[in-house]
C-alpha cells in the first residue's frame, strides 16, 4: 500500500511539472465556445424583442387613428354658438349632425346610442350648471322619483315677455279634454252599447267566421271609431297568439273580449276614470328661421340636458299655455308605456307599420314658468318620493289625488311658479344601458286651479324612442330628406332669373 501511495504521489508530480497535452485542452476550448453561443442569443434575442417592441407601437398608432376617424366630431354636440356646456361627457356617444343647421351627417347616426342622464345625488343639492356664456346656474335637485330639478332665472322676463307675446301673436286655442298618455287615452275612450257578437261581425271584415290578425291591425290602423279601446285590441291579439289555428271563432273571441272588457272596467275604476283639463295652448316652432328667443331657448335646453342637438331638435315644438281663474289640469304622464303594438308618433317615418297605434315618446320634461301666479297654480307631483307606488293607493275613501281640483293641497310635492324659473324632470327610468328604459311612475303630475291671476307656461319635451335602433333609422330618413331638399334648394340658387318664372 505504501508503494503504492508512493507511485501516485509521483505521476501528480509530473503531471504538474508536464505541460497539458492536447487532448485535455479540450474542457477550456469548450468553455470559449459556451461564452460565444451565449452572445449570439442575446443578439438573437434583443433583435426578436426591438421587432416586437415596434410592431406594438406601430399597433398602438393604428388603434388610436381608428379611433380619433371613426368617432370624430360626432361625439360633440354642434359648435353652433352653443354653450360649452354642451358637450357631451365621455360617457355618452350619441351621433351628431354636422355643424351647419341645413347639413345632417347620416354617417353620425350609424353610431352606437347612449344618452345622458343627470344626477340628482339627493334631495336639496344644488348644482352648479353652464347655460349661457360667463354664467353659471344652481340647478337643485327636488326630488328622485321622479329625477326632477329646479333651475331658477332661466329666462328672463324680458325673454318670457317675447314668449308671451308670440303665442298670443300665434294664437290659443281651447286644450281638449284628452290626455297625452296613451294609458289615460284608453281609458277616456267612449265605448257604444255593442254586444260582443256585433264586435266580432265589426272585426271580421270578410265575414268567414274567423278572426284573423290582419284583420285586427287593418282595423286598428284605420282610427275610423272609438268603440274599441287598444287594450282591448292588445287582449284580443294575445288570445288570438295562442290559438294554434292562428285565428279566432265567436266563442274564443267571446271569452277574451268578455276578459279585456272586466280589466278596463276595474281600472277605469280607480284611476283617470275621468280626466280633466282646461287651459288654452298653442305651438311655436324653434327651427330656422323662427324667433331668436325661441332659437336661443332651444339650445339652452341642449345644453341644460346634455343631449345631442339633433335629439332636441326634432322633437315636438314649444307648446306654450294659458291658465285663467279656474283653469287646472289632472294629474297626468307626459310620456306613455311602450308595448311591442305601439310605435312612437315622432318616429312614425321608420316606425313599425303593423303596430295597432302611435303613442308619445318623452325621454324628459323642461318646463318653463312665463309668469308669477298670485294664488294657485301650482305644479304638483303627487306621489313624488313614495316609498312604493301603488295605482289604487291613489284612491282612498272616495278621495282621488288625480283630481287636482279637489285634492291638489295632498300632493307630495308642489312648487309655486316664479317667472323664469324652469323645471327638469324626466319621464322614463334608464334601461341600464345607457338608453330609454320604462315610463317613471311617480313623474305623475299635474297643475293646481289658478284662483288669482294668469298662469304662462311653456313645455319642452325631448322625443326618444325606446327602441335605439328605431331613433337611428328615423334620424337617417330625415337627414337623407334634409341634404335631398338642400340639393334641390342648391340646383334652382345655381339656375339664372331668365329661366324661372318670377311671377311664382
Amino acid at each position: 500500500m505504501d508503494d503504492q501511495e508512493d507511485f501516485l504521489e509521483n505521476e501528480d508530480s509530473d503531471m504538474s511539472e508536464k505541460p497539458l497535452s492536447p487532448p485535455y485542452n479540450v474542457p477550456f476550448r469548450s468553455a470559449r465556445m459556451q461564452v460565444q453561443r451565449s452572445n449570439v442569443c442575446s443578439r438573437a434575442y434583443f433583435v426578436v424583442v426591438m421587432v416586437f417592441f415596434h410592431v406594438y407601437i406601430l399597433n398602438v398608432i393604428g388603434l388610436l387613428l381608428y379611433v380619433h376617424y371613426n368617432n370624430g366630431p360626432g361625439d360633440l354636440v354642434r359648435g353652433d354658438g352653443a354653450s360649452p356646456a354642451s358637450v357631451i361627457s365621455p360617457d355618452s356617444r350619441l351621433p351628431q349632425p354636422a355643424p351647419t343647421e341645413r347639413e345632417l351627417d347620416v354617417e353620425d347616426y350609424s353610431q352606437s346610442f347612449s344618452i345622458h342622464r343627470m344626477e340628482g345625488i339627493r334631495v336639496g343639492h344644488v348644482q352648479h350648471v353652464s347655460i349661457v356664456p360667463d354664467r353659471t346656474h344652481e340647478m337643485k335637485t327636488l326630488s328622485l322619483k321622479p329625477l326632477l330639478f329646479e333651475i331658477p332665472g332661466f329666462l328672463s322676463e324680458e325673454e318670457c315677455r317675447v314668449v308671451v307675446q308670440l303665442a298670443q301673436l300665434k294664437g290659443l286655442m281651447d286644450s281638449q279634454a284628452a290626455t297625452p298618455s296613451q294609458e289615460q287615452a284608453e281609458l277616456n275612450q267612449p265605448l257604444l252599447s255593442l254586444s260582443t257578437e256585433e264586435v266580432f261581425g265589426l272585426l271580421d271584415l270578410n265575414q268567414d267566421g274567423f278572426l284573423q290578425k290582419q284583420e285586427i291591425v287593418s282595423h286598428s290602423r284605420s282610427r275610423d271609431g272609438t268603440w274599441l279601446s287598444p287594450a282591448s285590441l292588445r287582449q284580443i291579439l294575445s288570445g288570438l297568439e295562442t290559438s294554434p289555428t292562428a285565428t279566432l271563432t265567436l266563442g274564443e273571441f267571446r271569452r277574451v273580449y268578455d276578459v279585456s272588457q272586466r280589466q278596463r272596467q276595474q281600472r277605469s275604476g280607480t284611476l283617470h276614470s275621468h280626466f280633466k283639463q282646461r287651459n288654452r295652448h298653442t305651438w311655436l316652432f324653434q327651427g330656422p328661421g323662427s324667433h331668436h328667443v325661441l332659437q336661443t331657448l332651444r339650445k339652452r335646453v341642449i345644453a341644460l340636458t346634455r343631449l345631442p342637438s339633433s335629439l332636441v331638435e326634432l322633437s315636438e315644438p314649444l307648446q306654450v299655455s294659458r291658465y285663467e281663474h279656474g283653469d287646472f289640469t289632472d294629474a297626468h304622464y307626459d310620456s306613455s308605456s311602450t308595448h311591442s303594438e305601439t310605435t312612437c308618433a315622432h318616429t312614425r317615418l321608420a316606425g313599425n307599420t303593423s303596430a295597432l297605434t302611435e303613442v308619445s315618446c318623452r325621454y324628459l320634461t323642461v318646463l318653463f314658468y312665463l309668469s308669477s301666479v298670485e294664488d294657485g297654480g301650482e305644479s304638483t307631483f303627487p306621489v313624488a318620493d313614495n316609498r312604493t307606488y301603488d295605482e289604487r293607493a291613489l284612491v282612498q275613501d272616495g278621495v282621488d289625488l288625480t283630481d287636482t281640483q279637489q285634492t291638489c293641497g295632498k300632493g307630495n310635492l308642489r312648487m309655486t311658479p316664479t317667472a323664469g324659473t324652469a323645471l327638469l324632470w324626466y319621464n322614463h327610468l334608464s334601461d341600464g344601458r345607457g338608453w330609454m328604459g320604462e315610463l317613471d311612475e311617480y313623474s305623475l303630475h299635474g297643475d293646481c286651479p289658478v284662483r288669482r291671476g294668469v298662469k304662462w307656461v311653456a313645455n319642452s319635451w325631448v322625443n326618444v324612442d325606446p327602441d335605439h335602433q328605431q331613433q337611428a333609422r328615423y334620424q337617417r330618413l330625415v337627414a337623407q330628406r334634409h341634404q335631398a331638399k338642400s340639393a334641390m334648394d342648391d340646383h334652382y340658387q345655381s339656375l339664372s332669373h331668365s329661366d324661372l318664372h318670377l311671377d311664382l
